[in-house]
């Protein structure tokens, strides 16, 4: 593949100045509006995140991969970008936190791809000053393309013009969505609520989008240029992992999975089974290992209490010395009892010596990196959890942030547990060494 092959292809970067603006709902509003006059929309999520892409997915119809320059690296991304423009017709991307919010930020992730950038700014508390924050995300840093603006939780259309006409000259409006519909996205504590557990999210992205269009003017998004990645930077990963069968459990107790991991577990030769903790399900036996991700363990602890059928499964496999990697969710699980915040307590699997508690608070956050014999893995940690373990830490993480907070690693024979969420792309090699048996 040539380096200077390039691929067009309209794209958009769905902005704001500041977290809880309503990103999410506008870019699913947005993808169901263009599926549904014919065009293939792929969208991504800037940064760490499990939750608001389970929404994206459900409006575009197709897995929502990760944006992330220092998680995933500029390679990584710019693969990613390229393979979806030589598919679709329209790349959505929607950002994290305030534009210019983190390290890297989505600014950084838009100059560095030519993201042309829609700010959606909550309006319910505001009048003229839109205008005013408007122009600062468009001016604030040299290079940015801001196309327009869209304001959330609009009050009337009085309120509407208002914030028009606050606009600097030659700014597009996008249009409202306005306060109240049946469009909001119920949230609880780490985000938003997993979309299969919200029954009528179908009926809730639809409402948003047909609001963009009874209040919008939404035109065609700008034509970017997605260059091929380099040589170097495309070569197939050896089978490292060819014959293993990796079981992951899957369920609404277990749902903290990258497509991109899943992804580089294919690409190194794994072959990936499924099964269910919430639903009482072995561990397949044909697997060689285990992976058991993170979720929501803490919502699910009377039927987790009760799958002995898992249970005994997963001592068995961890018995025989297969790998287990465990990650944030997935490590309480193996705990010997979680507590839920309310102080509601059950037997886990006992795998690890301990307890799990949920606070009221977060407990950490942030990008993450580890050591490992192959090299550094990175990804995040995000969580409300604590845990109490006579088990010693083997290794603890690096935060990326100064003076964030590292998490501990345990091991135990084959297994891997830790609140970090690992991002497999980051190195692939290590993960193949963690997950062969």
């Amino acid at each position: 593949m040539s380096a200077a092959t390039a691929v067009s292809c309209r794209a958009l970067m769905i902005t704001a100045p500041a977290s809880g603006q309503g990103k999410t709902t506008v870019t699913a509003a947005l993808a169901h509006w263009h599926r549904s006059r014919g065009r293939r929309v792929r969208v991504f999520k800037t940064g760490p995140d499990f939750l608001d892409p389970m929404v994206l997915e459900c409006a575009s119809g197709a897995p929502v991969q990760q944006l992330d320059l220092w998680m995933g690296g500029e390679a990584h991304c710019a693969e990613l970008l390229y393979d979806a423009a030589i598919q679709a017709d329209l790349i959505l991307v929607e950002g994290v936190m305030g534009l210019h919010d983190g390290t890297p930020s989505s600014a950084d992730l838009a100059l560095r791809f030519g993201l042309p950038l829609l700010a959606v700014i909550d309006a319910s508390a505001m009048a003229q000053t839109f205008g005013a924050v408007a122009h600062g995300l468009a001016t604030y840093r040299a290079g940015l393309q801001l196309t327009g603006v869209l304001a959330n939780r609009v009050g009337s259309s009085s309120h509407a013009q208002m914030l028009r006409e606050s606009l600097p000259a030659g700014m597009t409006w996008y249009g409202t969505l306005p306060r109240g519909g049946n469009y909001g996205l119920p949230a609880r504590h780490l985000g938003l609520v997993q979309a299969a557990e919200v029954g009528d999210m179908a009926e809730r992205i639809a409402a948003a989008a047909r609001a963009l269009g009874e209040n919008g003017e939404l035109p065609i998004p700008p034509v970017v240029q997605f260059e091929a990645p380099l040589a170097s930077d495309n070569l197939a990963l050896p089978a490292l992992l060819s014959g293993t069968t990796i079981a992951i459990a899957r369920d609404a107790a277990f749902s903290f999975l990258y497509p991109a991991n899943l992804d580089t577990l294919r690409a190194l030769g794994a072959r990936l089974c499924f099964f269910s903790p919430l639903a009482n399900e072995p561990v397949p036996t044909a697997a060689q290992a285990l992976y058991l991700p993170g979720g929501y363990p803490e919502l699910h602890l009377q039927a987790l209490a009760n799958n002995t059928v898992t249970r005994q499964s997963v001592h068995a496999h961890h018995a025989a010395g297969r790998p287990l990697v465990a990650e944030c969710g997935g490590m309480l699980a193996l705990l010997e009892t979680l507590s839920d915040k309310a102080g509601h307590s059950s037997p886990m699997m006992g795998l690890l010596p301990g307890q799990g508690v949920m606070t009221d608070r977060l407990v950490n956050l942030g990008m993450h990196s580890l050591m490992l014999p192959q090299g550094q893995v990175r990804g995040h940690t995000f969580h409300h959890g604590r845990i109490a373990t006579t088990l010693p830490a083997t290794l603890h993480t690096v935060a990326q942030r100064q003076q964030g907070r590292a998490e501990a690693v345990f091991h135990q024979g084959r297994l891997f547990a830790s609140f970090m969420h690992l991002y497999f792309p980051s190195n692939p090699l290590a993960i193949a060494a963690m997950f062969k048996p």
